[in-house]
């Protein structure tokens, strides 16, 4: 590889200085490292091929942070909007009154069971206490329509 580690390192000036130059040529430029002298002539070359593949991979990896980022300051400043807007949209499930009809006794407040030869049992419904209705689980019983970050999961309560 390239670099200064696995070099080829000239230990001693003896074996540059001692060999006879023509006149007029320069001796090969030395780098003094600590104790160890670096010819320039003992450094490999670096000869990094780059072909087209490379380059579209390193456009496509800067094109992916690009766009992950941007859609991380997209989000935020979409959230800044939203909370400074007034929310006055009534919520889709319960038509912005809070509360919905309880899905067991269907409104009633009283649950039947046909216990057979015509025999009917009324009990109180247990999930809605009788009263017919349940908070709304989109709005959370505020009648507004939530913002998109702070709906909840439905959750089947079955």
């Amino acid at each position: 590889g390239c670099g200064l580690l696995g070099i080829g390192i000239m230990l001693s000036r003896s074996s540059v200085s001692s060999a006879r130059r023509p006149l007029g040529t320069t001796r090969p430029r030395t780098y003094t490292s600590g104790a160890v002298r670096l010819s320039r002539r003992s450094l490999p070359r670096c000869r990094a091929e780059i072909d087209i593949e490379t380059i579209a991979a390193g456009a496509a990896a800067l094109a992916g942070v690009a766009v992950g980022v941007g859609g991380m300051v997209w989000m935020e400043t979409q959230t800044d909007r939203s909370n400074e807007r007034e929310n006055d949209q009534a919520c889709f499930v319960c038509a912005g009154t809070g509360s919905i009809d309880c899905r067991y006794c269907e409104g009633e407040g009283v649950v039947r069971v046909d216990l057979g030869n015509g025999t009917v049992e009324e009990s109180t419904c247990i999930y809605c206490d009788g009263r017919g209705s349940i908070t709304c689980t989109n709005c959370n019983g505020s009648g507004l329509q939530p913002r998109f970050l702070d709906r909840r999961e439905f959750v089947d309560d079955d």
